[in-house]
């Protein structure tokens, strides 16, 4: 019977989790480094924006079943939730899965579960076996061995949107690998304690690389759309139209262009793919390669106009990675409005709904945080970067003798709107 639980990793997974958790029964341990933030979730206060994540981490807190922590704690179950980004050259950076494994290490007891949820390259769940092995001669993963030393070791990525983190983590299938059945199988029953969704059991090896190809998947089919709006911006063609048109074609589902790939999975994970398999992961190469020159691509057109104009203004509407979120991880939108910034070749109005204030990268004297309508007010350059619904509150007529850069098709009504881009 599991009572306990120890999550490390307090953020846009580790913490929704935790929380799912404790509402579900469990009691719950969270563990993070940041002692700011362990202070706030203890006061049933949350540090990072998702609907209804507020009520559901507070709701745990004062049912004292969820309590955090700067260190973990003994526990049945482990998860291990932290970061996992790339160094230079795109290498992937393992060095927060290592640490969380590390630490939770001296608090292992036989017959404890441990669960890498990060996503991560292939082989990774192997290597956590392998760290907790190399420092505890006393426990065993070997199906062989007795089992009052064993431990066993799982994989099981997390699937979901932001913005609807909290009912996803319950209503999605969910991939579960262990490094061998018994794993597997221990993994599987405990999820199904709190997750609706189909649970599907193969190997650590093949979750871990289910993982990698959904995000690999996506990224390829927008860097096809993102190619499409390069090529139509050469050939003058409307992007949208042809889009439009070439999917009323029963099998065909083209996707949108933007203005890149960002986010914590899709603009990251396939590079481990890349890292892993480099000769033969061509295709996937070459549509990391698409988005991410798709920023500078933008900053570029957006430049050629500025530089037609005497003191250039340039409303810049959105920051976060997506609509309808506050999320500026690898935001594209971030990487093109801090690049206008960095030229000084015009002042720049941001509007970003979702944010209270601009981030330091964006502290400039020639960049201003403004209301969406005024930031429009006051440019000659109106650039959309992200399709939050809130800019659907927009006075079109404003947009009336503006240059218009549309990278998301966003204003396809008006009448002076640059396509693709």
């Amino acid at each position: 019977m599991v009572n306990k639980v120890c999550v490390v990793g307090l953020g846009y997974i580790g913490l929704p989790t935790a929380s799912l958790l404790a509402t579900s029964g469990f009691m719950v341990h969270g563990v993070d480094i940041n002692l700011h933030t362990v202070e706030g979730i203890n006061q049933g206060k949350v540090h990072i924006t998702e609907p209804d994540l507020d009520y559901a981490v507070q709701s745990a807190v004062q049912s004292g079943r969820l309590h955090a922590s700067t260190i973990p704690t003994e526990a049945d179950i482990f998860i291990l939730a932290v970061p996992t980004p790339f160094r230079e050259n795109n290498k992937p950076d393992l060095t927060y899965v290592e640490q969380a494994v590390r630490a939770v290490i001296p608090f292992l007891r036989p017959g404890n579960l441990v669960i890498l949820e990060s996503t991560s390259p292939v082989g990774t769940t192997e290597r956590v076996a392998e760290w907790i092995l190399g420092e505890r001669k006393d426990l065993s993963i070997s199906e062989s061995d007795s089992a009052y030393n064993r431990i066993f070791v799982s994989y099981c990525p997390e699937r979901v949107l932001p913005g609807q983190i909290l009912r996803e983590l319950v209503e999605n299938d969910r991939i579960i690998g262990g490094i061998d059945e018994a794993s597997t199988r221990w993994t599987a029953d405990f999820y199904k304690h709190f997750v609706k969704g189909s649970i599907l059991e193969t190997n650590a090896r093949t979750a871990e690389m289910a993982k990698l190809t959904e995000n690999s998947f996506r990224d390829v089919n927008i860097a096809f759309a993102n190619e499409l709006s390069l090529i139509c911006d050469q050939l003058d063609i409307d992007v949208w139209e042809l889009i439009r048109l070439a999917n009323h074609h029963p099998r065909v589902h083209i996707l949108q262009p933007g203005p890149g790939v960002g986010g914590h999975c899709i603009a990251v994970d396939p590079w481990f793919l890349v890292d892993a398999a480099p000769e033969q992961a061509k295709l996937i190469h070459t549509a990391r390669i698409v988005n991410d020159h798709k920023p500078w691509y933008v900053v570029e057109k957006v430049l050629q106009l500025a530089s037609k104009l005497r003191s250039p203004v340039i409303a810049c509407l959105g920051l976060a990675f997506k609509a309808n979120i506050e999320d500026l991880r690898e935001s594209p939108a971030m990487a093109i409005v801090e690049h206008l910034a960095k030229t000084g070749a015009a002042t720049l109005h941001v509007a970003e709904p979702h944010i209270g204030e601009l981030p330091d990268s964006l502290h400039s004297e020639n960049v201003f945080f403004t209301e969406a309508e005024e930031a429009i007010r006051q440019s000659d350059i109106v650039l959309l970067l992200v399709n939050h619904e809130a800019f659907r509150m927009i006075n079109m007529d404003l947009l009336q003798e503006k240059i218009v850069v549309d990278t998301r098709g966003f204003f396809l009504q008006t009448p002076r709107v640059e396509v693709g881009v």
